[in-house]
């Protein structure tokens, strides 16, 4: 009898044990901090991205779904929705504002609260005015600049390394991104052209329709190599970039390595991967008390030559030995 009672007992107690791990689990949540993640693009595409800045915040001691919550927002290409979708993450109270796909997403944040950290991922933050100065950002801001706009001329360089007797080159630029990276980077390609008296072709495209369309022209104008100029939107869009430059037969430079392990020529740049997860970590850092300010913006030390031999082989193209020896990564 006494060990029923004992039993009824523990079993009651168990009981209530049970009922309060619910509120335990809510109220452990609660308390967690709040990120709020706005990019420019859209979650697919970006999947090994966010899975590197999920690395960077383990890095420092935070996991998603464990002590942090990460509240992603997608503006799929269409920057009027930056400011709906900011505000939208400043009504959760996030603690930290992290941003991804170029300096649009920054610029929104910044422009909706100059109190909240804020850790971006994008080109030049100082050009495009995100920050004062890479060692001193200044206000709320820091991140991880991606260095692409100055890579232009070395792009421009390694498409003329690979088709030595390129007659026209045709310069896909982002036509959305008017007086940010994409007009930077384009201008950066020009005055390369100009300065070996290369004839170019520049097409722009903002959407899906017009990437068809621009290839429709630079087929027409007969262009024989082709130099993508660094974009969010075009990374967004990158399979079906390389899709049409490789069914056109038109050998191509691009900005990252996704390109081309989605089957570009070549490719020039920094880890994008890296990038995201220093944001990780940076922001990590900014949840346990390090403020913006004394962060320093990071630079990429390392930068990739990527080339894709499956690629070369079906257009025809023979990829120079001094290329393949120099490569970071040849894809077979």
């Amino acid at each position: 009898m006494a060990v029923g009672i004992g039993r009824r007992r523990f079993i009651s107690g168990l009981g209530g044990s049970v009922a309060a791990w619910p509120f335990a689990v809510r109220a452990q949540h609660a308390a967690s901090p709040v990120i709020g993640y706005l990019h420019m693009g859209s979650s697919e595409p970006y999947a090994s991205m966010m899975s590197a800045f999920r690395n960077g915040l383990k890095e420092s001691g935070y996991v998603e779904g464990q002590n942090v919550t990460i509240e992603y927002r997608w503006a799929e290409g269409h920057p009027d929705h930056l400011p709906e979708l900011v505000t939208e993450l400043l009504i959760r109270q996030v603690s930290v504002l992290a941003t991804g796909g170029g300096d649009l997403p920054a610029r929104a944040a910044k422009q909706a609260s100059g109190t909240i950290p804020i850790v971006f991922v994008t080109s030049d933050p100082v050009a495009t005015h995100l920050v004062e100065s890479l060692s001193r950002p200044g206000a709320n801001l820091t991140g991880v600049s991606l260095f692409t706009i100055e890579l232009g001329p070395k792009r421009f360089g390694l498409l003329r390394e690979i088709v030595p007797h390129v007659g026209i080159v045709a310069v896909l630029a982002d036509s959305g991104n008017s007086g940010g990276i994409g007009s930077a980077g384009l201008q950066q390609v020009e005055e390369a052209a100009q300065a070996v008296s290369q004839k170019i072709q520049v097409v722009k495209a903002g959407n899906a329709q017009e990437i068809d369309e621009a290839f429709n022209t630079i087929a027409q104008v007969q262009a024989n190599g082709l130099v993508v100029v660094s974009s969010p939107f075009f990374t967004n869009s990158r399979d079906q970039i390389v899709t049409l430059a490789n069914h056109n037969r038109i050998p191509a430079i691009y900005p990252l390595r996704e390109y081309v392990v989605a089957g570009g020529l070549l490719s020039y740049g920094t880890s994008i991967d890296d990038a995201y997860r220093q944001s990780g970590v940076y922001t990590g850092r900014i949840l346990k008390g390090a403020k913006p300010n004394d962060l320093p913006v990071q630079q990429p030390t390392k930068f990739e030559l990527s080339i894709n031999l499956k690629t070369a082989k079906s257009l025809g193209v023979e990829v120079p030995p001094t290329l393949l020896a120099t490569a970071d990564e040849v894809i077979e």
